[in-house]
């Protein structure tokens, strides 16, 4: 199933180009976009391919904090009707929790929720950015991007509000001080989690403008009545499961028909008839995560056999060759080729 965004999410990115010395009508083009795709309501791209043009101007442009400074272009009018709902809420709470219900009409492979402090301290929570689908390639610029622009919306609902921290799962991709300053709070790095930290009493604090009761109902009426949410389907669902307990508790059938609430001949009845089985799930978690420990770390791979649960690095070799037809020291130096290449190659 290909997971699919708004094109009103990269809004403002081809005037970020512009300013920065590009060509945002030419660099959109490579990819078979226009502005004035992104100025539709309507319109929607592949979440890769969004993820793509991201990569893309990043490099082109030598501006290793693009997702930052895209984030900053931005503001709540991006979520469409998504944001009269939001924004009519009575808390920032409500608010946060209508965003979760439907972020989906919004960002198909997005995840926003509340969670509880990773630092364990008393009265501070959290609100979490996570990918939803372990199948989309992972791209550092579209979390940053992403949390930037999370905080920048809390900002708007609450009329200012005392950011903690932030947790990035990734290794900063410019200066510290880019971050900080942006988010104006101390940012710890390769955390694993995308992540603000927040005081529980926000959740409780009355949005900063007037809101209307009323227009929140009609508005989530339409969305319940014109959008279905496609977590929904089995396979995405269990996609899903299978990539937060890859590495951490063994990844059998018996364990996430336990979390789904479903008997495992259940769930394997319910995929065949969605054209899957759980081990060819299984199978393609395994080799997305492959692919993304073997081109974007330094890790041994007889770690990545691990996190992958694999029985070595001899099965880990196997493994790779069937899925990319060559060894796992191909498959890392052709990205690292690739990376320091001036051309860019799509596919």
């Amino acid at each position: 199933m290909q997971m699919e965004i708004r094109a009103a999410a990269i809004r403002g990115i081809d005037r970020l180009i512009d300013d920065l010395g590009g060509d945002g009508a030419e660099l959109l083009a490579e990819f078979g976009v226009t502005p004035a795709d992104l100025g539709s309501d309507h319109g929607l791209l592949p979440t890769v391919t969004a993820g793509r043009i991201l990569r893309r101007a990043t490099k082109k442009l030598k501006c290793p904090d693009f997702g930052l400074r895209l984030a900053a272009y931005q503001d709540m009018s991006m979520l469409g009707p998504l944001a009269l709902a939001v924004g009519n809420c009575d808390t920032v709470g409500e608010g946060l929790d209508c965003a979760s219900r439907f972020l989906f009409v919004h960002n198909q492979g997005i995840r926003l929720s509340r969670a509880d402090d990773p630092e364990r301290y008393a009265g501070v929570g959290a609100v979490e950015y996570r990918m939803l689908s372990p199948d989309i390639p992972y791209e550092p610029q579209t979390i940053d991007a992403g949390l930037g622009m999370l905080h920048r919306n809390l900002v708007t609902m609450s009329g200012g509000y005392e950011l903690l921290g932030v947790h990035m799962p990734h290794p900063p991709l410019a200066d510290e001080s880019v971050y900080t300053e942006f988010f104006g709070a101390p940012v710890r790095f390769s955390t694993g989690r995308a992540l603000l930290r927040v005081p529980t009493k926000l959740f409780a604090q009355p949005m900063s403008t007037p809101v209307n009761p009323e227009l929140r109902h009609m508005v989530v009426e339409y969305l319940e009545a014109h959008y279905t949410d496609p977590r929904e389907s089995v396979t995405v669902t269990v996609r899903s499961a299978v990539g937060r307990a890859l590495g951490t508790v063994p990844t059998r059938i018996e364990t996430v028909a336990g979390w789904l609430h479903m008997h495992p001949r259940t769930l394997q009845r319910r995929l065949a008839r969605e054209g899957t089985s759980f081990q060819s799930i299984v199978d393609d978690v395994r080799r997305t995560a492959a692919h993304r420990l073997l081109t974007g770390t330094d890790m041994p791979f007889s770690q990545v056999a691990s996190l992958i649960e694999l029985a070595g690095q001899a099965a880990l070799t196997r493994a790779v060759r069937r899925w990319f037809g060559r060894t796992p020291t191909q498959v890392r130096r052709d990205a690292r080729c690739a990376a320091h290449s001036p051309s860019v190659v799509q596919g």
